[in-house]
């Protein structure tokens, strides 16, 4: 800002920039998360610090599948962070609609979501929330497929020496190279999804 530069947003600053804003949702494609080997790395992304702190709900297709899941829940369970399965019992691994990973809070319904979050912002909980919502079945990649996508993709990277927040964009682009595209077009149709149900809860979280 000081510079007067262009710049992309992460989860974690367009929290800040919501808040800001008085704007208490919304919507974005996965969020940061533990990266795996974070034993070691400590490379852990500041969104989830923000959930911590930030008073903003974040609706998103689960945590980006190349990070540590576990740990990832784990972390935002530590810091007190909410997370919701939007029609689901299980934490959605960004291009597939499930994962390993159970979930103990469920809501079916738009108003529920919107209801206990005005009820953790009445009490004066401070941080935010994640809302987890599956990518649509028709759109969703094959498991297997992808989780081997992910190894070779982690491979290569460690391979090539790559490293703190030159990781993602690496893994992104390798996958979506490895995929001929098809992750590319899954992380379209995620995005759109999550704005389908971010703005139902919005309209919903307004009415109260």
């Amino acid at each position: 800002m000081q510079q007067k530069k262009l710049g992309a947003t992460t989860v974690a600053a367009t929290m800040i920039c919501a808040e800001l804003a008085e704007i208490p949702i919304f919507v974005t494609g996965g969020i940061g998360g533990v990266h795996r080997g974070a034993e070691t790395t400590m490379d852990i992304s500041a969104d989830l610090e923000e959930l911590a702190k930030t008073n903003v709900a974040v609706i998103c297709a689960g945590a980006k599948s190349i990070l540590d899941l576990g740990l990832t829940m784990e972390y935002l369970e530590t810091k007190g962070v909410p997370v919701i399965g939007y029609g689901t019992d299980v934490l959605p691994a960004f291009y597939t609609r499930t994962s390993e990973i159970e979930l103990t809070i469920r809501a079916d319904e738009p108003e529920i979501i919107a209801e206990s979050l005005k009820a953790k912002w009445d009490l004066k909980i401070g941080g935010g929330a994640v809302i987890a919502n599956p990518i649509p079945e028709e759109h969703a990649m094959d498991a297997d497929v992808i989780n081997g996508v992910i190894a070779q993709a982690l491979a290569e990277a460690d391979e090539n020496g790559i490293h703190g927040k030159d990781v993602t964009p690496f893994l992104l682009g390798k996958v979506k190279e490895l995929t001929a595209g098809k992750s590319l077009e899954a992380n379209i149709e995620l995005v759109k999804h999550n704005a389908l149900i971010g703005s139902k809860i919005a309209v919903a979280y307004q009415n109260l």
